[in-house]
C-alpha cells in the first residue's frame, strides 16, 4: 500500500502564504491520482485541490485563485501553495489517493473518490 505524507503546515497570519506537500512513498510517474483536502474542526472534509493525469485544474470554489497545486514527479511530490490565506482556511490538511472500489470514509472530488488518507498538517491562520 501507498503511503502519503504531509508536511508543511504552520501557523500563519491572515494574508500569509504556506507551502504544503503530499509526498508518496512509492516512486510514480504521475501523482493525478492524488488530491488535497481539508477539515475544519466539527466540520467534514472538503476537497481542495487536484491536478489529473491531463494537467486539468480542480480548485474548491473557496480557495480559486489564491490556491495553486502543482505536482513534482521526480520528487513523488504534490504541492499546494496557499496565498492570501484567511482564518476561515484553518484545519487539517490531506492527502488522498483515488481508489478502483468506492468504501465507507471515501469522498467525492473533480469527479473520483479518494481515500487512503495521510496524516495531515496542521494550517492555522490567524
Amino acid at each position: 500500500h501507498v503511503q502519503l505524507v504531509e508536511s508543511g503546515g504552520d501557523s500563519a497570519r491572515a494574508g500569509g502564504t504556506l507551502t504544503l506537500s503530499c509526498a508518496a512513498s512509492v516512486d510514480y510517474s504521475t501523482m493525478s491520482c492524488v488530491a488535497w483536502f481539508r477539515q475544519a474542526p466539527g466540520k467534514e472534509r472538503e476537497g481542495v485541490a487536484h491536478i489529473d493525469s491531463y494537467g486539468r485544474l480542480t480548485y474548491t470554489d473557496s480557495v480559486k485563485g489564491r490556491f495553486t497545486i502543482w505536482q513534482d514527479n521526480t520528487k513523488n511530490t504534490l504541492t499546494l501553495q496557499t496565498n492570501g490565506l484567511k482564518p476561515e482556511d484553518s484545519g487539517m490538511y490531506y492527502c488522498a489517493q483515488t481508489g478502483s472500489k468506492v468504501v465507507p470514509g471515501m469522498i467525492f472530488f473533480s469527479g473520483f473518490y479518494f481515500g487512503h488518507w495521510g496524516q495531515g498538517t496542521q494550517v492555522t491562520v490567524s
